[in-house]
């Protein structure tokens, strides 16, 4: 397994910078990362900083809370893709979830998942803030709205991923979507522990460290 090519390199601080990003880009091109996650006020840069490569631009919309207008996150996603986003990293809407109003959260992912196209979409489902009734619940709403991915967690709530959220995510979506897993991975075992309970693709800041 080429564990650099699993890894989504991940640059979403209130205060990154554009060399920051370009940094991280820099970093993405040396070590063959999967791509590049970054705010979509980034997204120009990462194109440009990425052209002539087979590193995949990725935004995340929504974030970090989800609780935004439907309206508006799926506008955020389709402005990103029109400008080269070709993964969409949303967070789901965790209050609708606590509501229990399953048509409201699958409308809100179908939306995105809609104004994405071409791009594929990841959905973030939050795992900390989740019963695991509500995780299976969250992977399935997000299998019905068209999401190719569900992913663990923002990385800015109170815990990141776990092995035994990853596996109960497996368990409920098989192999008809992927998995990613983010938020707190700073180690190479970690990561591979990850991957081995059934993540596809690994969301970190810190991907250098990770495979070295």
């Amino acid at each position: 397994m080429n564990l650099a090519k699993t890894i989504d390199h991940t640059i979403l601080k209130a205060d990154a910078t554009t060399e920051q990003v370009k940094k991280y880009c820099a970093e993405a091109r040396e070590y063959c990362f999967h791509s590049i996650c970054v705010n979509t006020c980034h997204i120009g840069t990462v194109v440009s900083e990425l052209k002539g490569t087979d590193i995949t631009p990725c935004v995340v919309v929504g974030f970090p809370l989800g609780a935004m207008l439907t309206s508006a996150k799926a506008f955020e996603a389709s402005e990103a893709v029109k400008l080269g986003a070709k993964e969409v990293d949303m967070v789901i809407n965790v209050g609708g979830i606590k509501d229990g109003n399953w048509d409201f959260v699958r409308d809100d992912i179908k939306a995105v998942v809609e104004a994405s196209k071409p791009a594929i979409v990841k959905v973030i489902i939050e795992t900390c803030l989740l019963t695991d009734e509500e995780k299976v619940k969250a992977c399935q709403l997000s299998e019905e709205a068209g999401a190719r991915f569900v992913k663990t967690s923002t990385g800015f709530s109170t815990a990141g991923a776990t092995v035994s959220d990853v596996k109960l995510m497996k368990e409920t979506v098989g192999d008809r979507l992927q998995i990613k897993a983010s938020g707190g991975i700073h180690t190479k075992e970690f990561a591979e522990e990850l991957i081995a309970a059934g993540a596809d693709r690994i969301g970190a800041s810190n991907g250098v460290k990770i495979v070295n």
